[in-house]
């Protein structure tokens, strides 16, 4: 889920943001390191299926015609866009009120796929006495990637990772084209193909883009499962193809509790195969005791 990069003198640097999984909106990060060792466990899931300037970014789903909605539809496909655009700018606001555990891992494999090395971190979003966002570290061995280095400005983005969220604000920025309806367990979503209108140059603090398959719930209108790639790339920062999903907390918002990436990316020369998954667990509203006394 990050841009991968090659360094001179050999091996391959990981730089700019896990952030760059797309844009819920970033914070500052307070680090605390806390003596603790939560290592988390779960089952696996399935593996998921340059230039210069600007540049138009051709479409996934070229070639094909959308099927329309069905006849009697109480909702236009124009309208389902653009109500779930504002429930997502509802739900970027509403998830900046929660406090939540992560835990990122990431893995170097080789032969067979058998993990090389491994990143892992284990760390608490929640706020400060003050009110500010910040990140606790509970667990954070040290880092023993082969071929792969994490700067610390990477660090600091692991806290602020976020799935993409396409909000009314970002909605100008993409195409946005029906597919059909699918069901996916208990789920019946609106599919969408989403590109950007436009690509930039790829520049290390530069914005971030989303281009692939979204799936909105007909009921919530909210997103609930994610699979795509970031953009800008150039020949020596790539990201790899991931899928997200959510699930309902609350009984009011889709948030994100998973995030998953198995991809080779090809670098001039040379070849990383890694395997990322991050879990977001423990989701509580924020409550502050501070009262305003007149």
């Amino acid at each position: 889920m990050r841009i991968f990069s090659r360094v001179p003198g050999g091996g391959v640097c990981l730089t700019a943001a896990l952030a760059a999984l797309l844009a819920w909106g970033s914070f500052p990060t307070v680090t605390i390191h806390a003596q603790n060792d939560p290592r988390g466990a779960g089952k696996k899931p399935p593996t998921p299926g340059e230039g210069s300037g600007v540049q138009e970014f051709p479409s996934p789903n070229a070639g094909r015609q959308a099927p329309p909605p069905k006849k009697g539809s109480t909702l236009d496909i124009a309208t389902v866009i653009e109500r779930f655009a504002t429930k997502e700018s509802e739900f970027r606001a509403a998830r900046a009120d929660y406090v939540y555990r992560q835990e990122v891992r990431m893995n170097s494999l080789g032969i067979d796929d058998r993990p090389t090395g491994e990143f892992y971190r284990v760390s608490e979003i929640n706020f400060s006495e003050s009110g500010q966002r910040r990140e606790v570290i509970k667990r954070f061995p040290p880092s023993t990637l082969q071929g792969v280095n994490i700067t610390p400005a990477d660090l600091e983005d692991f806290g602020i990772t976020q799935p993409f969220s396409l909000t009314k604000e970002e909605l100008p920025n993409y195409y946005v084209e029906y597919v059909n309806k699918e069901r996916i367990d208990e789920i019946n979503a609106y599919v969408f193909d989403v590109r950007p209108r436009q690509v930039p140059k790829f520049t290390p603090n530069g914005k971030r883009l989303f281009s692939g398959r979204i799936w909105v719930d007909d009921r919530d209108l909210l997103i609930v499962k994610t699979d795509g790639k970031t953009l800008p790339e150039d020949k020596n920062n790539k990201f790899p193809r991931f899928q997200s999903y959510r699930e309902n907390i609350d009984g009011k918002y889709w948030f994100p509790t998973y995030v998953y990436a198995d991809d080779v990316l090809e670098f001039p020369g040379s070849s990383v195969h890694i395997r990322l998954e991050i879990r977001y667990t423990n989701y509580k509203q924020y409550r502050t005791d501070v009262q305003v006394v007149d």
